[in-house]
């Protein structure tokens, strides 16, 4: 539902401005949330996550064409950095939070406690965008973007299902499901992008490689540290909780430093920095080194991550007609959406094939990290093409 309103969302920007879809969102977001605590059965907290992302899709593209309107050029990295700091705190405290209430109320308080935040930035927000209108005329809306989203989305659900089969059937799902993505991605995004033409498609599709190959890497850190060196949740958490504060020290570095340096140049360094600390996660399950060692390596990789978001957010607005930068912000979230599905569904593959055998070791999880690296590191040589060769 998420990958399907980013699209809406797009076209709506650049019709009618932010102010729509970003109220609508917020609204959903906290509807959804109000409902999911009230749950009487699992299909209506599926339902409830279901708008909860509906809102999510239409908010988080609205944020970045505000982002477009209402900052100058000079400011956008800057106004990034913020962005990513906004989330860093609830990343720190929000678990602990969700733990205490779970465990001392009732779970249903983690949804309800979401919604009295939603209303003050609403209120904040309304009456500040008004000014913002859309940039493209009734008949210039391009047609046809938000049925390619849902078959989009309906491939992105199949591969993720996939991802739970063996055999034949899994097989299956997986061909399907790609072939869905396939034959709309290359609609959904700017011309070029699956192939990396230089500009604005290789932003765009950088987001969905960095975001995929960290995510999946991400994922089996608990996992990895648990099973394999006996940490408890709660150290194994910590890795996460520093990831938190990487990012955002990353993002903080290029917000001064983008305008000092070439354009794609801090997504390149950040790229190189996320191979680097998912190869450098593999000495945690060393015998012989503590498993502390993953900290350092992974603050460095969080930082990467830091620099390359907030460089490919400005880097789109920048390099967008304001006509369509509601489409082209869309396209990078959906970049985002698909390449960690993908690539988490990837790890898991590796993950899941390792468990059928019974053969499930410190070798699995340094063989998801080192093909993550590796993705990585391939990233940051194509980033070189977000460059345009002069003419």
């Amino acid at each position: 539902t998420s990958l399907v309103a980013m699209v809406v969302a797009g076209e709506w920007c650049d019709r009618a401005g932010p102010r729509p879809p970003l109220t609508l969102g917020i609204s959903l977001f906290a509807l959804g949330a109000a409902l999911a605590g009230a749950a009487w059965s699992m299909p209506v907290l599926v339902a409830a996550r279901a708008l909860q992302g509906l809102g999510m899709g239409l908010a988080i593209v609205a944020v970045y064409v505000v982002i477009g309107r209402a900052y100058p050029e000079s400011l956008r990295p800057r106004t990034f950095a913020i962005l990513s700091a906004a989330w860093v705190l609830p990343a720190i405290v929000g678990p602990l939070i969700a733990g205490f209430l779970t465990d001392h109320l009732s779970w249903r308080w983690v949804f309800w406690c979401v919604v009295p935040f939603v209303i003050p930035p609403l209120l904040l927000l309304v009456p500040r965008t008004r000014a913002f209108g859309g940039m493209l005329e009734q008949g210039e809306v391009r047609r046809g973007r938000v049925r390619l989203a849902v078959v989009a989305a309906a491939g992105l659900a199949i591969v993720q299902e996939a991802g739970t089969r063996l055999g034949r059937v899994g097989a299956a799902l997986l061909v399907v499901g790609l072939a869905l993505l396939g034959s709309t991605l290359r609609l959904l995004l700017p011309t070029g992008a699956l192939r990396f033409a230089r500009g604005l498609p290789t932003v765009v599709v950088m987001r969905g490689l960095l975001a995929g190959a960290f995510f999946a890497g991400e994922a089996f850190v608990p996992l990895a540290l648990q099973t394999e060196r006996g940490a408890t949740t709660a150290q194994a958490g910590i890795a996460l909780t520093v990831g938190a504060i990487g990012w955002a020290l990353g993002s903080q570095v290029q917000g001064r430093l983008y305008a000092r340096l070439p354009k794609g140049r801090l997504v390149e360094v950040g790229a190189v920095f996320v191979a680097g600390c998912l190869s450098w996660a593999c000495l945690s399950l060393v015998p012989s080194l503590s498993f502390w060692v993953i900290i350092p390596g992974w603050m460095v990789g969080a930082m990467g991550m830091g620099m390359s978001f907030g460089s490919i957010g400005s880097l789109v607005l920048e390099l967008s007609p304001p006509e369509d930068q509601g489409a082209n912000v869309a396209s990078l979230q959906v970049c985002d959406s698909v390449g960690s599905v993908l690539l988490v569904g990837l790890a898991g593959a590796i993950y899941g094939a390792a468990l059928a055998a019974g053969a499930v070791t410190s070798s699995t999880f340094i063989t998801i990290w080192l093909v993550m690296a590796a993705i990585a590191l391939t990233g940051a040589v194509l980033a070189r093409r977000i460059r345009v060769r002069p003419a």
